[in-house]
């Protein structure tokens, strides 16, 4: 049976809920030094499988690396995020972390993840500071995926390569680690299968984020990333 695409807005599809019984992952472990510790030596936790690492167990992928970047701010660590353009092949218009496919000569997916960043957004790589990875996220476009986390240096001055990026933002990562912000949603296809007949769902995390008039809707593989980062955070 073929994976149902998700909705063009993602908002349309049914809210089956929040977890608002879940903690917020504490302040103090928010900070540079903890998440230096935390990434060090990693207490035993269990990554959040979501469909579409699930459905794909058994077809080849493709590798690739993401940044999870984490800029400094007065009011605390932000994770960097940005807009894919609207004519892109592959999750045109969608929010995600700066990244791309790995090259075959790269020995880890940090190079790739950081030479992606300096190509989509003129992230400077000089002083970042690289905190681990994340379990591989597999994607339904067939990637295999390393979040590779980083403290990044450079916290202004982002040029977003036209042909691929159109805006380069931070979200507080406060406000990505309170589950409280974390939806649960259910696409339903409007017509069944020609093929099986069955109707077909697809189940995905959502987080808005709204900035002054600005809104942002993360969803989707970047959402379940962060959900996984989390789950890291938490444990």
């Amino acid at each position: 049976m073929s994976a149902p695409r998700a909705a063009a807005d993602p908002q349309s599809a049914r809210l089956l809920g929040r977890d608002t019984a879940l903690p917020a992952v504490a302040a103090e472990r928010l900070t540079p030094q903890w998440l230096r510790q935390r990434f060090a030596r990693p207490p035993a936790w269990q990554p959040e499988l979501f469909e579409d690492t699930l459905r794909l167990n058994d077809q080849p992928l493709r590798g690739a690396a993401v940044l999870v970047g984490l800029v400094p701010r007065p009011q605390g660590l932000h994770v960097l995020l940005t807009r894919r353009t609207l004519d892109l092949h592959e999750h045109a218009g969608q929010i995600s972390f700066p990244g791309g496919r790995r090259d075959r000569q790269d020995l880890h997916p940090a190079i790739t993840a950081l030479r992606e960043a300096r190509e989509e957004i003129g992230l400077a790589p000089r002083g970042t500071e690289v905190l681990g990875t994340l379990p591989l996220y597999r994607t339904a476009s067939r990637y295999a995926v390393s979040p590779v986390v980083a403290l990044l240096a450079q916290t202004q001055g982002w040029r977003a390569q036209p042909g691929e990026v159109s805006e380069v933002f931070d979200v507080p990562l406060a406000f990505l680690m309170d589950p409280r912000h974390h939806e649960h949603r259910e696409w339903v296809s409007p017509q069944p299968d020609p093929h099986t007949g069955l109707v077909l769902r697809r189940r995905f995390l959502l987080i808005p984020y709204t900035v002054g008039d600005r809104r942002y809707v993360i969803w989707g593989a970047t959402a379940a990333m962060l959900r996984n980062l989390y789950r890291l955070l938490i444990a």
